[in-house]
């Protein structure tokens, strides 16, 4: 299922979880966060979430790698909504946020041209005392320079500069 879906054959990932399940065999976190992952690569969001919400129906444990993988494939797209709200889900569900899962809210919002909505996710992200790196530090920035928002870009440098931002 990975190979399939690190070499851009998405469809080929699902018919196998398709088959999986006709077989009656129970996929688990890496199965479908695997098949989540082949969609995000080639931007296809519907598909990501929809093996999401089988992930739920299945009962399947839900974990950061799971979060991540969808919240990306929506941000590749362009479903800055879908994303965040994703990022609301992993606080309901107690799953652990990463960088990867403030930057891939904040990328959605940045592509999105949501730059307040991506500053205050950056708010909570400095709250949660999580680490940011250059990906959070160049997505904030684009989205401030998109509107033209130079001020606020200007304070997350201040921000990041008072925190250590890793390469």
């Amino acid at each position: 299922m990975s190979a399939c879906g690190k070499g851009g054959r998405w469809e080929k990932t699902l018919e196998l979880l398709g088959a999986m399940a006709q077989s009656k065999v129970q996929g688990n976190t890496v199965t479908f966060s695997t098949a989540i992952s082949a969609c995000e690569e080639v931007s296809q969001w519907e598909s990501g979430l929809s093996i999401f919400g089988l992930m739920l129906q299945s009962k399947v444990v839900l974990d950061t790698i799971t979060f991540n993988a969808t919240m990306s494939a929506c941000a590749k797209s362009g479903e800055w909504e879908k994303a965040v709200f994703l990022m609301s889900v992993m606080v309901q569900c107690n799953v652990e946020r990463s960088v990867t899962s403030f930057n891939a809210a904040i990328s959605s919002c940045e592509k999105g041209g949501e730059w307040e909505k991506a500053l205050q996710i950056f708010s909570a992200f400095v709250q949660s005392m999580v680490e940011s790196d250059t990906v959070t530090l160049g997505a904030l920035v684009s989205a401030c320079e998109k509107a033209n928002a130079w001020e606020s870009a200007l304070q997350v440098f201040a921000v990041l500069a008072q925190s250590k931002v890793q390469e």
